[in-house]
């Protein structure tokens, strides 16, 4: 059994505070189906204790899919057994760095494909509980909503019901590290942390949001993932918006 695993472009993306170590947004998610990875189970030449990835990109050694693997068998410690005799196998299309959030919905095709396969029989609700500690995004791609309005660290979710857009994508050579985008948010642009900021947005849709709102408005991280990463620059057209901490840009068709 195959499944894909779909990026992800933020319309908007507002920062509106802090809760620990982490910022708290609001933001509207839409599935790129367009875009994905695939991920599969395949059977060991040899049984082995270890968990074993195989992916067609170099992946760190710490990864999305390791850590989902780490926390679901704290819940179900039983996979650890189907996980002597399989290997996950990891074909990669989203890039890297790319605010796309292929690490984040690597993680969630993961959790499912292990529910489905393995007989676990857990909700979605808990599959997202196991995912926002594996990556804000990751809930998001649980619930496999098209679109949805997405506040706190990530876990409060609100599909909306909306005509689906095919935006234009194009994704630079350049990797943005999302913790260094946002470290240099919150030394350098924290000014514009705002709680109530996007929250008439919520109700309109993407389409209008993308018509009506200019794109470093629209996005907080747009200044900093400029300031951090200034080849950037060089591919930013007009009427361009930034997925999440970037690189990707897009538009509207």
């Amino acid at each position: 059994m195959k499944r894909h695993a779909p990026a992800k472009i933020n319309i908007f993306l507002k920062i509106i505070g802090r809760r620990g170590g982490y910022h708290e947004i609001r933001s509207r998610f839409i599935r790129v189906d367009q875009l994905f990875d695939t991920l599969y189970f395949r059977k060991k030449t040899k049984p082995s204790a270890s968990f074993e990835l195989i992916c067609d990109t170099a992946l760190p050694r710490q990864n999305s899919v390791s850590e989902a693997y780490r926390l679901l068998k704290k819940e179900v410690p039983k996979i650890e057994k189907f996980f002597k005799e399989y290997a996950v196998l990891l074909e990669k299309r989203i890039p890297q760095g790319s605010g796309l959030g292929g690490g984040s919905s690597d993680a969630a095709s993961f959790l499912h494909l292990c529910n489905e396969v393995c007989g676990l029989n857990l909700s979605k609700k808990r599959l997202a509980l196991i995912g926002e500690r594996v990556g804000a995004d990751v809930p998001f791609f649980i619930y496999g909503y098209q679109s949805a309005n997405v506040e706190g660290i990530g876990e409060i979710i609100s599909p909306f019901e909306e005509e689906q857009i095919k935006p234009t994508l194009l994704t630079p050579p350049i990797h943005c590290n999302t913790s260094i985008v946002f470290k240099t948010f919150r030394s350098l642009f924290s000014d514009k942390i705002d709680k109530y900021a996007g929250k008439k947005w919520l109700q309109l849709t993407s389409r209008e949001l993308l018509e009506k709102i200019p794109p470093k408005k629209a996005n907080d991280l747009f200044d900093a993932a400029l300031y951090r990463y200034p080849q950037l620059q060089e591919y930013v057209l007009p009427n361009q918006f930034l997925s999440g901490s970037g690189s990707t840009l897009f538009s509207l068709n």
